[in-house]
């Protein structure tokens, strides 16, 4: 446990170099488009180490390719533990005049784990605690046999990474994009982040984490949804997408073990090479509800 959380610090002070504080025309122009953005990406209550993130994944540049704007309803889709972008989008939505929601684990679900229980309850601790700095946080039930989202109730929704795991349950990834598209309103955008895999065929299960951009925007058009626009501000040309325990071999999850495994780290391991790459390669892309 401590040689991983050395290879973590290793990870930040990497992305801490002054190469990664230099800011690039598209960042400096995104900040100056939206100060109120700019202001709470360098918020003091996020954690250096999700700072240390930013050179990866551009919240900036990203929310600003995808068109988020002041006074939007804003719905995150399974903001995970670590709620990254959960720090930047409710604060934002405070500040703007707008409202954020979360998905979260499916409580009239009567076979949810007490696990999935237990991080939903602390995700509404944590974000309740601080009206005025988050607002009032929703939380929306969501899942494998959730009622379909409200329709035509949000302005924006993000998936970030979380596409690979939809296709491992029958009917999940379908039922996912006709939700989205039927709960945003008319002119509603959709904005995915994913792990990208090089183009070809899809593996259907997406074991390795990495999902094709053809295969997200086929699935995203079958819903109804039309191609707005796609960005290269999240690619990585170092990933080479081939690693032994797929995307998760990379920061910021850096595992030795395969991924859903509860073997423990291997202390063995060499993370330098995945270190060296950064995170992995992603697509960025824009979809709207005509």
């Amino acid at each position: 446990m401590r040689n991983l959380r050395n290879i973590a610090l290793a990870a930040l002070a990497l992305a801490l170099t002054p190469l990664a504080a230099v800011a690039d025309d598209h960042a400096a122009k995104a900040v100056a488009g939206d100060p109120v953005l700019a202001e709470v990406v360098a918020g003091e209550w996020r954690s250096d180490e999700a700072k240390a993130r930013d050179r990866y994944r551009h919240p900036v540049e990203s929310l600003t390719f995808w068109g988020l704007k002041p006074g939007m309803t804003i719905l995150e889709v399974q903001p995970g533990g670590a709620s990254w972008w959960t720090e930047i989008l409710a604060p934002y939505a405070k500040r703007t005049g707008g409202a954020f929601y979360a998905t979260g684990p499916d409580l009239d679900n009567p076979e949810l784990s007490e696990g999935a229980r237990k991080a939903r309850a602390e995700f509404e601790a944590r974000y309740g605690a601080k009206p005025d700095l988050y607002g009032k946080v929703g939380v929306v039930n969501w899942g494998a046999k959730s009622k379909p989202l409200p329709k035509e109730s949000y302005d924006f929704i993000l998936t970030a990474r979380s596409i690979y795991g939809w296709m491992r349950a029958p009917g999940m990834l379908e039922k996912t994009f006709k939700e989205f598209h039927d709960a945003l309103k008319p002119g509603g955008i959709l904005a995915v982040e994913q792990h990208r895999a090089n183009p070809g065929p899809q593996d259907p299960q997406a074991a390795s984490g990495y999902v094709t951009e053809a295969f997200v925007i086929e699935q995203a058009e079958k819903a109804g949804f039309k191609l707005a626009g796609r960005s290269e501000i999240n690619a990585n040309a170092k990933d080479t997408k081939d690693h032994p325990f797929g995307v998760w071999t990379l920061p910021p999850a850096l595992r030795s073990t395969a991924y859903g495994s509860d073997k423990e780290s291997d202390p063995s391991f060499d993370h330098s090479k995945y270190l060296a790459i950064g995170e992995s390669d992603r697509m960025t892309l824009r979809f709207v509800r005509p």
